[in-house]
């Protein structure tokens, strides 16, 4: 498949200021690493780069970066952004090679209806939102299904439960808990009451039984007296 291109420009300044100047003009700064060649510093632009990313694969999309007449693969390994007005201040690319695995955080998102929880008064809590995976760069998903329907109040989900493609591989452990079910506390307080209820009861019942089997008893003896 054909590879969208973003072009970049090698020799930027470093430093806040020049950044600065870079971003006013509509640029970001970055830095080129990986495949054991020497990192560069680029700036590429900002509208043409977050275009390439529009898409659904977001941040694990494999584009070619142009740098002044020479091509590379790369992924957007990190990005940072401005701490109060969270724009994109800087990003980090990954030369990749296509022909190896690489390693990408995707998604995790639930699929199906937890009936068999919400219907017992249960919750569904997810607990992990992204998952490390290993996979060749053009079979990167956009997601991993979580699929909730076969959930209960016993049994949540985990890594093994999850539904890979053949291609991918997890890196965390199989047992780690993604979706789990949750029973609210109000609503478990209410069934700790109902059932001290209960077990009250069924104490007072006994009591009473054997209180009228020695009244019968004693009536007996004094009848045989």
């Amino acid at each position: 498949m054909e590879q969208t291109v973003v072009k970049a420009t090698l020799g930027r300044d470093l430093g806040s200021r020049p950044s600065r100047r870079l971003r006013a003009e509509g640029k970001l700064p970055g830095v080129v690493y990986g495949l054991g060649k020497d990192p560069q510093t680029v700036a590429v632009d900002y509208l043409e780069l977050r275009t390439a990313l529009n898409v659904p694969t977001g941040m694990n999309t494999v584009f070619t970066l142009e740098v002044e007449g020479a091509s590379e693969t790369v992924l957007v390994r990190t990005v940072q952004r401005d701490p109060i007005k969270r724009v994109v201040t800087h990003a980090d690319f990954l030369r990749i090679d296509p022909d190896q695995s690489v390693r990408v955080k995707v998604p995790i998102i639930m699929v199906g209806e937890g009936t068999n929880v919400t219907e017992n008064g249960g919750m569904i809590e997810q607990q992990m939102f992204e998952i490390e995976v290993e996979v060749a760069p053009n079979a990167i998903p956009e997601e991993i299904e979580a699929d909730i329907s076969i959930m209960t109040l016993e049994r949540g989900l985990s890594v093994a439960d999850l539904n890979f493609p053949n291609s991918v591989i997890p890196l965390v452990a199989e047992e780690i808990s993604v979706v789990a079910p949750v029973i609210p506390r109000a609503a478990k307080v209410a069934e700790d009451e109902e059932g001290a209820e209960l077990l009250e009861g069924e104490e007072g019942e006994e009591g009473a039984g054997g209180d009228d089997a020695g009244g019968d008893e004693s009536s007996a003896a004094d009848g045989e007296e």
